[in-house]
């Protein structure tokens, strides 16, 4: 049982913090962690500008499409989590982050591999193993590198990924899909003669082999406030014990966590879907659809994410514990005004208009939100809590995001041209509850930071 919290090296706001190292270099790790969160998402959205080749070469459903894009990437993701998470609380956080950047590169670049739908299947739960690792030692690091006021911003920025990655993906991606459907069929080493969509795993896998190496320019930082014994020493948890302090505060972690499946439901559908709403309802080509929503996400979704950042970090200088929990409430009124309705217009414009000031913001709390939680953890459970928390985000969002757009298709409207008003009833409906969760978490939450803070 733990007597005290260990305290930050220096007070907040410091210029270089005893113990901690330059901001010109935290930046630097946060802008390095950013890459490659960047290429894993580059390597999750390049299978949406895929599907309609996947349907064709494997004959099947809207529904499974949205369970090969979320469940099987979700499923390994959450289940490696907390293992993961575990070593993300114990081992080098760096050498963590380079063996999960290695795995996931990897298996990408095996889909071009896959024969069928089930083996391509696989394979994509084995890139979800890789990823599970980055985003809890990531958060981690962060919270050692900077003081507690400056943690939204900089989680803020490295979630830049998401997007940057999604764009990447969309742009390089719509172009190469663009241009090896003039050429249905290539000769690759070792794989002999292939279908060329399946090319595009390869050209968006093998990089990131080469991005793992920027992992050894990462320096284990000094970690900060720790779970102290009543000898002032600082405790060795175990699973039990992460999961008692998870218990302590079980409100905030649950509300959080829920409130940002709902979200994440919003994200995973534009995401996975968008693009197959252009390309079916508008009749754009994968190029110009990519390129379009890579704008959107670049000069809209990355500039929210860090506004919501700079929200929270203001709020917490101020004295409002529970900015992050505000940011979130704020952005799903913004989803529901502004996101939902986009797919139901008839004009493309006004949709891509819609699009562009929902999904900004739809993005703010993307950093907050795992910053409120390592702002009420102590340091030796924090893996572990991202690691939980990130199970229920991508189990719950990465699985209903991509599959319930896809069912309202087959099983309500019965019909694929439909999309439009599936994707904006399963946004509208999620933002709602996201309101709901987020609005009903601000107390415990308040309470819970309060704890955290006495007990210094």
């Amino acid at each position: 049982m733990e007597t005290a919290i260990q305290p930050a090296s220096a007070p907040e706001g410091a210029g270089n913090r005893p113990g901690m190292p330059s901001s010109r270099y935290a930046w630097y790790v946060v802008w390095v962690l950013t890459g490659m969160y960047m290429f894993s998402f580059v390597d999750r959205q390049i299978l949406s500008l895929l599907i309609p080749s996947i349907k064709k070469d494997y004959g099947v459903s809207d529904t499974q499409i949205g369970l090969l894009v979320g469940l099987a990437f979700a499923l390994f993701y959450t289940l490696m989590g907390l293992p993961l998470g575990r070593m993300v609380d114990t081992y080098k956080r760096r050498n963590v982050i380079l063996v999960s950047v290695a795995v996931w590169s990897f298996f990408t670049s095996l889909c071009a591999a896959t024969r069928s739908f089930l083996t391509l299947f696989l394979t994509r739960t084995g890139v979800g193993v890789g990823e599970a690792g980055l985003g809890p030692a990531a958060y981690s690091l962060i919270s050692d590198l900077f003081p507690k006021s400056r943690i939204s911003t900089a989680i803020s920025v490295f979630y830049f990924g998401l997007f940057l990655g999604s764009s990447l993906a969309l742009v390089v991606g719509g172009i190469t899909v663009d241009a090896l459907a003039r050429t249905p069929f290539i000769s690759v080493p070792l794989l002999g003669t292939i279908a060329s969509w399946r090319v595009t795993f390869l050209i968006v896998g093998l990089p990131g082999l080469l991005f793992a190496l920027m992992a050894f320019t990462i320096r284990e930082p000094l970690r900060r406030n720790l779970m102290l014994g009543a000898e002032g020493k600082p405790v060795q948890t175990s699973f039990r014990e992460a999961f008692v302090q998870m218990g302590r505060r079980w409100q905030s972690m649950l509300g959080i966590s829920v409130g940002m499946i709902f979200q994440s439901s919003c994200t995973y559908a534009i995401t996975s879907w968008v693009p197959v709403f252009f390309l079916r309802i508008h009749g754009w080509s994968a190029a110009e659809t990519g390129k379009a929503l890579a704008v959107i996400m670049i000069f809209f979704a990355c500039p929210g994410m860090y506004l919501g950042g700079l929200l929270s970090d203001r709020w917490q200088k101020n004295g409002v514990s529970d900015g992050p929990l505000r940011v979130g409430v704020i952005s799903a009124i913004g989803i529901l005004l502004f996101l939902a309705p986009a797919t139901v217009v008839s004009n493309p414009r006004i949709t891509l208009a819609l699009l562009a000031i929902g999904m900004f913001m739809m993005s703010f709390p993307m950093g907050t939100s795992v910053a409120a939680l390592q702002l009420i953890f102590p340091n030796q459970v924090r893996g572990q809590v991202a690691a939980v928390f990130l199970f229920f985000l991508n189990l719950g969002g990465q699985s209903i995001g991509p599959l319930v757009p896809g069912w309202l298709n087959n099983h309500v409207f019965y019909d694929e041209y439909m999309l439009g008003r599936s994707l904006s009833l399963t946004i509208g409906g999620a933002s709602i509850l996201m309101f709901l969760v987020f609005f009903a978490t601000l107390r415990p939450y308040r309470a819970h930071h309060a704890m955290m803070e006495h007990s210094r």
